[in-house]
């Protein structure tokens, strides 16, 4: 074999290979950087995209429940310099609506509804963040791992009969059976 044949395949044969600790604390450190390191750069988008939606959900959420929450507290408190529940009244009602018992207990119940809903979701979107951020970690530490396995055309079933014990004794049986033979 010549001698710039056998260069040749050491350079093909040479991979390059990944650590998973690096990868992972690179993608612990900074998001994304485990993707980088692993060169999975199509994979920047989903994560950056993931993070910024839950980011925009949590100050949406997040400043929603502060209204709420504010609106439920002056409503409660019935302080006459802090009406901050009057942006919330349906389009239809004015302050004098609210003199009715009827009317003040249903829209008291209605902001701690909204209020309850708006924490409940915050809370939801900082969780989904917190789960975005180990499936980033996993995903760095994953990839990083198969990044030598090896994927060649080679892979092949083989199923062959074969006789489990052809000379049996008093505590074992004579049969037949089937092996299973996977080659990667």
């Amino acid at each position: 074999m010549p001698v710039d044949t056998v260069a040749v395949k050491k350079k093909a044969k040479k991979k390059r290979v990944l650590s998973p600790d690096k990868a992972t604390f690179l993608s612990a450190v900074f998001p994304g950087m485990g993707q980088i390191y692993n060169r999975k750069y199509w994979k920047l988008p989903i994560l950056y995209g993931g993070i910024g939606a839950l980011g925009y959900a949590i100050g949406f959420n997040t400043k929603y429940y502060r209204d709420y929450k504010a609106a439920y507290r002056d409503f409660i408190i019935q302080d006459p310099n802090n009406k901050s529940y009057l942006k919330f009244l349906p389009p239809t009602w004015t302050e004098e609506d609210l003199e009715n018992p009827q009317n003040a207990t249903w829209f008291q119940t209605a902001l701690g509804n909204k209020k309850d809903y708006y924490r409940r979701y915050r809370d939801l979107s900082f969780i989904g963040m917190a789960v975005l951020y180990v499936l980033n970690l996993m995903d760095a530490s994953v990839d990083a791992h198969l990044s030598s396995f090896d994927i060649s055309d080679d892979l092949s079933l083989n199923i062959n009969p074969v006789i489990v014990d052809p000379y049996p004794s008093v505590y074992s049986k004579s049969g037949g059976g089937v092996k299973l033979s996977i080659n990667f």
